[in-house]
């Protein structure tokens, strides 16, 4: 019996390369995400240390408290943007999950498949021996007619 081919088989290597694909761009996120949280922890580390001397002048101490008020807003942007990309990279995972349930589930019927033409293998091996043995005995190689088995 000719084996046959799986016929979603390019179907399975489109799906594998698209978890592929996913993986890749799961990594890259999940890499986004942590080096934006990085830099909004040393925005808000730097901000924590600063330190307005005792006197300053009116001017002076204007733009210092300019400056401060900026560099608590970049923090604050800083932790917004960590935010978002660790939700980007948490949905962009989730896009992955999806692409490895999809190209488990094409696998499993190719698995099934494999094992059904394994089946169908050993059932015409099977038949074939039993063909043998059954056309032995109608060729009369075996007892001769008539005789009972007796030990």
């Amino acid at each position: 019996m000719k084996p046959t081919r799986f016929r979603l088989q390019p179907v399975l290597e489109l799906r594998r390369t698209e978890e592929r694909a996913a993986a890749a761009a799961a990594a890259a996120a999940a890499t986004s995400a942590a080096d934006a949280a990085r830099r909004a922890t040393e925005y808000e580390t730097a901000l924590s240390g600063a330190v307005l001397p005792p006197s300053l002048p009116a001017g002076s101490f204007v733009a210092a408290m300019v400056l401060l008020r900026t560099a608590a807003t970049d923090a604050a942007d800083a932790r917004a943007l960590a935010t978002a990309q660790a939700e980007q990279a948490e949905a962009v995972r989730a896009e992955w999950t999806a692409a490895a349930q999809r190209t488990k589930a094409l696998e499993r019927l190719a698995e099934r498949h494999r094992a059904a033409q394994q089946h169908a293998a050993d059932v015409a091996e099977e038949r074939a021996a039993d063909d043998l043995v059954t056309g032995r005995a109608g060729r009369g190689t075996g007892a001769p007619r008539g005789t009972a088995w007796t030990d």
